[in-house]
This record gives structure tokens, C-alpha cells and sequence, in this order.
């Protein structure tokens, strides 16, 4: 019962937030667990996960949210039979969740965000109840070749055999997501205009679009002492799992011959990062891989640093570009995906072609100008001002998806 209920004033509606897994506490995650205290002024929340985390076991305890969530959690295998089997293991799990059935079947709305293990618990759901799903992306491993690469872009198999072996999982995930457009009470969002257009090009739905947010009070940190960065003279900051899918490895090889050294937040696997390690010293460029830094710290780090990069190949939105905003440094990034919905080129930061190395150069210099830095600082919080992109009209832009439920009832 909400805690409206009693107070002369009607009670909020019930709302579940899912999200199959929450360890990778990348974009996806850290923007969900951010808006979760903003959606309770809408509706009386409880959270449902496979996967839980230390920060959003957290933000449950300091807001008296139920969080619904197994023993052990739930990972997908990585194995490669399973995956070519396509043996998803969610829906077992979600159904030995204490409570889970009730915590449904007393819903009013149910906001589902994509990732491994989230859909299958619409399978839960009876039809009465509406469902809106945030589509981040298209599921990229069967629908691109991108994450089929090594760190250094080379194929980690051949990948006509990988398209072939992996065909049975894309038919039933397209079919996973048709079936579920086809619901009687279903809505599907996504992230940017980029993810929109993959959406209809892949599954052949026309989604709404649903922005991300930012809070710009989680980047106020003053304090100028970077005494964590171990790197000397200027820097750039490269934020995400160290893979060719984040650009990770070009990010290194554009900066030869900059003398700008590579601050790399997002950790990465051992054999990867050993790799990128080789590469930077072949192509002398010095590179500190942070350890799991704060919020303070990463806000220290991006006010500090000649700019924020990134050549991520396709990403659906990508919030750095508007952290980077946030704290004032200058957004570098290349011309593709969600970047172009939220950087105007030369007026808030820079969009360039990914080969274009000689016009990266330049921008990494103008970055370096006090002038050019305020200029694209005070456009860039415009931008995020104009988008809209604050907690408070998420959490609006959700209750308004469920309002329109109820208006069709």
C-alpha cells in the first residue's frame, strides 16, 4: 500500500522495475539505479533483478524499497554452446524468487529494462497488467559483428560460421520482441534516435523514444587534487569495458604522436588489457587503467582532463558525452550512433569520422583552449537543458507511458 494511502490523498500506483543483471554497472545501470528515487515520486516502487549490486542493494535500503532478487544471483553463460543453443536460464530463475508472483500480479505497471535475462519474465505477466519495455539496444551479439572481434578488431572465429551458428538465437529473439509488441498492453522506448532507427530495422517496430538522464548535482565535486591519477602532463579520459566495441583499442592508436596520455575507466579483462598495455607502448602513448573509482573521483578525473573520448563503434546513447557536459571538459567523439543526438559539432564539443586521425589531432588541440572549453561548457549543459535530460522528467516521461494505459482503458 502506498504512502499516500490514509493521508487523504489517492494511493501512487504500484510500479515493478526489472533488470535482468546489474553486475556490468555500465551506462545502462548506473542511469536506472540514478532515476529509481525519481520514479518514487510518481509511483510506489519495488525493484525485481537476477543480479543485484552493492549500489542498488543501497539506494533499496536508504528508500524502503522491496527488492525482489534470488539467493545466488544469475548470470548469463558465456558459454559458446549455450549460447549458439540459445539455452536462456533467466525464466527458472525468475520464477524461484520469493514473492515474485505476488509482487507482479499487484503491479499496475511494469517497467521492464532491457539486458540479459530481462524478457523473460514478461512470460510472467498476465496481458491485464501493462508492460513498457526500454529497448537500450537491439541485441547487438546476434544482430552485429562488432562484439564478434577481438581487442584489436580481429575476428575471434570466422564469422560467416558465427552468423550461421547463432541464427536460431536471432530468430527467437526477434520473435521474442515482435511477440511481445503484439501484446495488448505493451510499449517499447528506445534510448536515442539511433536505437529507434535499429529498431524498426531489425524487428520492424516503430518505438517511442525515451532518453536517458543525468543528474548534474552527481557532478558538483570541487576538489582539484587528482592525487589517484597516476598520469603526468595532459590527459584524455576513455570511460567503458576495455573492447573493440568501445573503440578502446583505436582510442590508443589515434593518440600516437600526441604526447596526451590515456586515462582508461572501466576496467576490462586481464588478456585484454595486457594486449592494449603493448599497444600503447608501441605506439608511445602512455595509458593509467583506473581501479573502480567513486563518483567524486570520475568527476575529478573528466574536470581535470583535455577531454572525453570515445570511438565506440554504434553506441545506442551513450552518457559520457553528457557527464563530460556536466563538469565542463570538452566531448571528442565519433560521428556515429547516439553521440549525434547529444553533440553539435564545434558548438558543444566535436563529432568526427573515425579515420579522420588528422582532424582528432586538431580537436584534441583546440580542447586545450580556455576559450573553446567555456564556449562548449555553457552549450553544453543548453543541450542537456533542452533535451530535457533531468531525473525529474524521466521519471515524468514513464508516468505519462502509463497514463496513456489508463487512457485506453
Amino acid at each position: 500500500m502506498s504512502s499516500y494511502a490514509g493521508s487523504g490523498l489517492a494511493a501512487k500506483p504500484q510500479l515493478l522495475v526489472v533488470k535482468g543483471c546489474f553486475s556490468a554497472m555500465g551506462g545502462a545501470e548506473r542511469d536506472l539505479i540514478r532515476n529509481i528515487p525519481f520514479l518514487s515520486e510518481k509511483f510506489s516502487i519495488k525493484i525485481a533483478t537476477l543480479d543485484p549490486v552493492s549500489e542498488l542493494i543501497s539506494i533499496c535500503k536508504k528508500m524502503n524499497f522491496e527488492l525482489l532478487a534470488p539467493e545466488k544471483s544469475w548470470n548469463i553463460s558465456k558459454n559458446p554452446i549455450s549460447i549458439i543453443l540459445d539455452n536462456d536460464t533467466s525464466l527458472a530463475e525468475w520464477k524461484k524468487i520469493k514473492g515474485i508472483e505476488s509482487a507482479i500480479e499487484n503491479s499496475d505497471f511494469i517497467h521492464v529494462v532491457s539486458g540479459d535475462g530481462s524478457m523473460s519474465i514478461i512470460d510472467l505477466i498476465p496481458s491485464t497488467i501493462p508492460v513498457h519495455l526500454h529497448l537500450l539496444e537491439p541485441h547487438r551479439g546476434l544482430h552485429e559483428e562488432v562484439l564478434h572481434l577481438k581487442i584489436d578488431g580481429k575476428p575471434k572465429r570466422n564469422l560467416g560460421i558465427t552468423k550461421t551458428l547463432l541464427s536460431r538465437a536471432r530468430k527467437r529473439d526477434i520473435l521474442q520482441v515482435q511477440s511481445f509488441n503484439s501484446r495488448l498492453k505493451s510499449s517499447i522506448s528506445g534510448n536515442s534516435n539511433y536505437t529507434v532507427t535499429r529498431i524498426k530495422e531489425i524487428y520492424d517496430i516503430e518505438a517511442r523514444l525515451l532518453w536517458p538522464s543525468i543528474h548534474l548535482e552527481d557532478f558538483s565535486a570541487q576538489e582539484n587534487d587528482c592525487k589517484f591519477n597516476q598520469l603526468e602532463g595532459p590527459y584524455v579520459v576513455n570511460i567503458g569495458k576495455s573492447s573493440w566495441v568501445k573503440g578502446t583499442w583505436e582510442t590508443i592508436s589515434m593518440l600516437r604522436n600526441t604526447n596526451i596520455s590515456l586515462a582508461h575507466v572501466g576496467g576490462g579483462n586481464l588478456e585484454d588489457i595486457n594486449r592494449l598495455k603493448e599497444h600503447a607502448e608501441s605506439c608511445k602513448v602512455e595509458v593509467w587503467f583506473a581501479p573502480r573509482l567513486t563518483q567524486n573521483e570520475l568527476t575529478i578525473l573528466l574536470r581535470n582532463a583535455r577531454a572525453s573520448i570515445s570511438l565506440a563503434h554504434g553506441e545506442p546513447f551513450g552518457l559520457t558525452p553528457i557527464e563530460a557536459f556536466a563538469v565542463g571538459t570538452p566531448a571528442i567523439y565519433v560521428k556515429e550512433g547516439g553521440f549525434t543526438d547529444t553533440i553539435i559539432d564545434k558548438e558543444n564539443g566535436r563529432l568526427i569520422a573515425r579515420e579522420d586521425i588528422e582532424n582528432w589531432h586538431s580537436a584534441l588541440k583546440d580542447a586545450g583552449n580556455i576559450d573553446n572549453r567555456i564556449r562548449w561548457s555553457k552549450a553544453g549543459i543548453e543541450r542537456i537543458k533542452s533535451l530535457d535530460l533531468s531525473c525529474e522528467k524521466h521519471a515524468e516521461r514513464i508516468y505519462n507511458i502509463y497514463k496513456e494505459f489508463n487512457n485506453k482503458n
